[in-house]
């Protein structure tokens, strides 16, 4: 196996780097306040200089939150080429997203009140959805045998789908942008949105 080939030595340490610092970045957070986080601190908690964090993370926003996010979009594509091929489509593509917010998935305790207290921090949260829709849309071209832009364009409502959920999940109180009191399971949130994007799913499936 080559060093850059998924899985490969520098491709496990570049991942486990990203890991470091999302992990420390999140235990600052949580410790100090994110206000009170600067780049360096995460740089020297995870034990990487500051140009290095760069290469990883845009923002302190953005490294908080890619603890929480679990590495999501290196995950959906596998979870969907593991579904059972003779599957629907609609089926097998919701069942992989939604497997990536299974209860134990979910944020929760302290993390929870992190993410929901802070309007930075919620919308970076947010926008970790984008990040599923390249492997997305791979792993639909795959089970499809599909080129062109069919993958692209149901990969991208998929994670518009997702991202509406997510969104009104952690959406404010009205009137009070700091307080965020999310409603039920976000598993049912994905599903119901999810559910609309279905029919399209369906519509490019080969018919037997």
């Amino acid at each position: 196996m080559s060093p850059n080939e998924p899985g490969g030595l520098r491709e496990r340490k570049k991942l486990a780097t990203r890991e470091a610092l999302s992990a420390a970045a999140l235990r600052l957070a949580l410790e100090h306040g994110p206000e009170n986080v600067r780049v360096d601190d995460i740089a020297e908690a995870a034990g990487v200089s500051p140009r290095t964090y760069n290469n990883y993370f845009s923002s302190r926003e953005q490294a908080i939150v890619a603890a929480l996010a679990a590495e999501r979009a290196l995950r959906v594509g596998a979870a969907l080429r593991a579904r059972p091929a003779d599957e629907p489509l609609a089926d097998a593509v919701v069942a992989a997203v939604l497997d990536l917010y299974t209860s134990t998935d979910e944020p929760s305790g302290d993390s929870l009140t992190l993410i929901t207290s802070n309007p930075a921090l919620r919308k970076a949260f947010v926008q970790t959805l984008t990040e599923i829709e390249h492997p997305l849309a791979e792993a639909i071209a795959a089970r499809l045998g599909a080129r062109g832009l069919a993958p692209a364009v149901l990969a991208a409502a998929v994670s518009a789908a997702a991202r509406v959920a997510l969104e009104s999940w952690v959406s404010p109180a009205p009137g009070n942008p700091l307080l965020v009191v999310p409603q039920g399971s976000l598993a049912e949130r994905m599903r119901e949105a999810l559910g609309h994007v279905a029919p399209a799913l369906d519509a490019v499936a080969p018919r037997s």
